[in-house]
């Protein structure tokens, strides 16, 4: 049966786009580290990012070499984001958190194997974070994705390593190593609230909880970030009680049965 070579070069275009936009969107990157990460000839990611730039998905970094996505994707990432169920339940949820410990709140959504921050209110002591709005970090690290890949079954977890083995290393606080980071999901499933102690950048942690609908499956997860001490400090136990009790109410709003679903720990 003859192919159709059209359509399948193009498919093969959009995932190859596809795949340099997900990369950038960690961060800036050179056209090399692009290539070896995506697995494509360096000659094709020049040309790829040479169309892009044209077209304003993609831009010059701040550095010579260095490439970062374009303004262009704001406009399409706003209008997508406006959709989401979740933000629009977590908003007033999030402004509350914020008002209470004046720290960063994320909400982020589960996205193949990173989790997207799809929400931001931008703390008062600390303002560059790891996480912006629209980026993504992999589900191992931070508290919201491993709040994420935590309340996922554990088959999951081992699919998840196996596919990214090794695991991308932040600090020397990443759990990168496969039994290290199941003994932290593990305890983060049994605590209901994840914990990131200086795993993603040096001198901050984050707390997060999962945020699940009414068929049980996770939706995505909320937390809060900020200096080490202020985050795991005195005032943590109250900070902690309130982010469980919004982790919670999104969840509700979402149609949640919390007992049934296992998640009665949360109170």
């Amino acid at each position: 049966m003859p192919t159709d070579k059209p359509a399948e070069n193009s498919l093969m275009l959009v995932r190859k786009v596809s795949d340099l936009l997900d990369y950038l969107s960690r961060g800036e990157s050179s056209a090399a580290d692009i290539a070896d990460a995506i697995n494509e000839p360096r000659s094709s990611i020049y040309r790829l990012l040479s169309s892009l730039q044209t077209e304003g998905f993609v831009e010059a970094g701040s550095r010579r070499g260095q490439y970062r996505l374009g303004f262009k994707l704001l406009s399409l990432a706003t209008a997508a984001v406006s959709r989401f169920d979740e933000r629009k339940f977590a908003l007033p949820v999030m402004e509350r958190l914020h008002d209470l410990t004046g720290e960063t709140v994320f909400l982020c959504v589960p996205r193949k194997d990173d989790a997207v921050c799809i929400e931001r209110i931008e703390g008062m002591r600390v303002r560059s974070l790891a996480l912006q709005l629209g980026g993504a970090l992999p589900l191992h690290a931070g508290a919201a994705p491993r709040a994420i890949l935590a309340h996922l079954p554990e088959a999951q977890w081992e699919a998840y390593i196996e596919r990214n083995a090794p695991l991308q290393r932040f600090t020397d606080s990443t759990p990168v190593e496969p039994a290290e980071l199941r003994a932290v999901l593990t305890r983060t499933r049994d605590d209901g609230l994840a914990v990131s102690d200086q795993d993603v950048t040096v001198g901050v942690a984050a707390i997060g909880v999962p945020i699940t609908d009414y068929r049980g499956q996770i939706r995505g997860a909320l937390s809060i970030s900020g200096i080490r001490e202020s985050i795991l400090g005195g005032s943590s136990s109250a900070w902690r009680e309130e982010l469980i009790r919004g982790g919670r109410e999104i969840s509700e709003a979402l149609g949640a049965e919390l007992a049934s679903e296992g998640l009665a720990n949360f109170g």
